[in-house]
C-alpha cells in the first residue's frame, strides 16, 4: 500500500509496511512537471521482466518490471484500489499504485496538475 502526497511541486508515494521489502524500495518521488495523467488502473495488467520485484498471481505485483511500455513501477495487491499515473522524462513511464481510498490521490494529483496548467 502507497500514500501519496504533493510537496514543493513534486509527487511523494511513501511505500508503506512490507510492501517496502516486496517492491525493493521506501518511496519515489516525481517532479509534479513529468505528470502526464492519472486514472483508476483497473484495467492495468502487469507485463515485462520484475527487475526487482514480488509476483505472486492473484496475490501482489510490486516492484520493477521492464517491458514496452519502458520501465513500470507497481505497488498493487487489489487493483480495485489502484491508481496509474503516466509520467514523462522520469525513470519509470508509469506507476501503478494501490492506495486507502482512490479518489482522494486522484482528486490531489488532478487538482495540482489543473492548478499548474494555469
Amino acid at each position: 500500500m502507497t500514500e501519496v502526497s504533493v510537496s514543493e511541486n513534486k509527487l511523494i508515494i511513501e511505500i508503506k509496511g512490507w510492501h517496502k521489502l516486496w517492491a525493493f524500495k521506501g518511496r519515489l518521488e516525481v517532479p509534479l512537471e513529468n505528470v502526464i495523467d492519472a486514472r483508476p488502473a483497473t484495467s492495468e495488467r502487469v507485463t515485462g521482466f520484475r527487475v526487482p520485484g514480488t509476483y505472486i498471481p492473484w496475490v501482489i505485483t510490486a516492484g520493477s518490471y521492464y517491458g514496452k511500455e519502458g520501465w513500470v513501477f507497481w505497488d498493487v495487491c487489489n487493483v480495485n484500489n489502484a491508481i496509474a499515473l503516466n509520467l514523462r522524462a522520469n525513470r519509470y513511464s508509469k506507476l501503478v499504485l494501490e492506495v486507502h481510498n482512490p479518489g482522494e490521490p486522484l482528486r490531489l494529483i488532478q487538482q495540482t496538475l489543473q492548478s499548474q496548467s494555469s
